[in-house]
């Protein structure tokens, strides 16, 4: 599985990636580069017709790696992480490998050590307090 780059549709509501654009091409990391990869090439819907089961800012996600590690985690800006919590910012490479996917779908991303991973969206429960 890993020597197959996937990248499936995503879709990310209006308002998110607009806030999500910009924060991403204000940003100079790898992350913010990947983000912004991700907002170029999402599909963008009305907010109120974002499919429940997308993960979206604030999203409770729980998602199988290729290792077979079960990873729960609330997707989040960067203000809010806090990994211990499990909370984890967007600015991430695994927070902006999430944003977008729906539950069933498998992504591959780089992780900081340069390795590439493959995570599957399990579940997604949109957290209505976050948002």
């Amino acid at each position: 599985m890993h020597s197959r780059t996937l990248r499936p549709k995503i879709v990310v509501a209006a308002t998110e990636h607009r806030q999500l654009l910009a924060m991403a091409a204000g940003g100079s990391s790898v992350a913010a580069e990947t983000l912004l990869d991700e907002m170029e090439r999402a599909h963008i819907v009305p907010d109120a017709k974002l499919p429940t089961d997308t993960v979206r800012m604030g999203s409770r996600v729980q998602y199988r790696t290729s290792e077979g590690d079960l990873t729960e985690v609330t997707l989040v800006y960067p203000s809010e992480a806090d990994i211990s919590a499990g909370r984890v910012s967007v600015l991430t490479p695994v927070g902006a490998a999430l944003i977008g996917l729906r539950v069933g779908q498998s992504i591959t991303w780089l992780a900081r050590d340069g390795k590439k991973h493959v995570l599957t969206v399990l579940s997604v429960i949109q957290l209505e307090s976050v948002r």
